[in-house]
């Protein structure tokens, strides 16, 4: 089987990139590291290991990245320093400045594993991958916004232009302003190839225009619960169509799924995704997705 290779968002979930929370966590400030009030460490990384299980049950193979103790407490959010294309990775460059060092992480992973390093963003640059997706295998879309820079979007364009690939850029309102994370994929949670989880106030007006003419039916989420949530009900991580794992507490979300034929699965993340401002998809980097 191909070892690695994910152009799509929703395609089966074959092989997935994830870190285990441990000292790094453990020792966290979380003012430093802007965690909410129901940050509790240890019970956070009981919650992660839900959240493992669960991508175990799907059928997923984990490479695992372990915690050794760098400090860099947001490196289990797996999703952002880097993504992978169907001739090897990409290693992006954080907008987070206490993220910077992860992308060395992640480019270590891969060599690890054996798969290719396509190319690197070089500063200016900079590009988190939660704000791409992926509308089709030749078409990724990038949220520009505090996280992520034209300079960035620019190099991404360079780095997959042999892959045919064409890189759209839309702007990303500032909403709760730069300290915190408002991400493109914070507004929108793909669940097939023509179905998707959005919070269609702070969609960009004209990446929804696109949604509409692809043909992509859009499942608008409670508002209320995007609020009581700081957006991660909209978090939802498709391990394969129609099939996700999602935060539990938001059971209006989840009978939203539910009512367009999605199965849903839910782990508690009070004390790891809601206070550490990232959700199951956040905490995974899919390496290999299939049809």
């Amino acid at each position: 089987m191909t070892a690695y290779g994910s152009q799509a968002m929703c395609a089966r979930l074959a092989r997935v990139m994830m870190r285990r929370p441990g000292p790094s966590l453990l020792a966290a400030d979380p003012a430093t590291w802007h965690y909410g009030p129901t940050f509790d460490a240890g019970k956070a990384v009981e919650q992660y290991a839900a959240l493992a299980t669960l991508v175990e049950e799907s059928g997923a193979e984990i490479l695992w990245m372990e915690d050794t103790g760098d400090g860099l407490a947001d490196a289990m959010f797996t999703q952002d320093p880097s993504f992978v294309t169907d001739r090897g990775a990409v290693i992006l460059r954080m907008g987070k400045t206490l993220r910077l060092g992860e992308g060395d992480l992640h480019e270590a992973a891969y060599r690890r594993a054996g798969i290719p390093v396509l190319g690197r963003l070089q500063a200016p640059g900079t590009v988190e991958s939660g704000d791409c997706v992926w509308l089709d295998a030749k078409t990724l879309v990038i949220g520009r916004g505090i996280r992520s820079n034209q300079a960035g979007i620019d190099q991404v364009q360079e780095i997959l232009r042999p892959l045919g690939v064409t890189v759209i850029g839309f702007d990303l309102p500032l909403w709760d302003g730069e300290a915190a994370c408002l991400h493109l994929m914070s507004v929108i949670s793909p669940l097939a190839d023509d179905l998707a989880l959005v919070h269609a106030p702070l969609l960009p007006a004209s990446f929804y225009l696109l949604l509409k003419e692809r043909g992509i039916r859009m499942i608008v989420a409670p508002p209320e619960e995007f609020a009581a949530s700081n957006g991660l009900n909209l978090n939802v991580l498709p391990t394969s169509p129609k099939k996700v794992i999602m935060i539990a507490g938001f059971p209006k979300t989840k009978a939203a799924m539910e009512a367009e034929g999605c199965e849903v699965r839910t782990f508690e993340a009070d004390a790891l995704c809601i206070a550490c401002e990232g959700g199951p998809t956040c905490l995974t980097r899919p390496v290999l997705r299939v049809a």
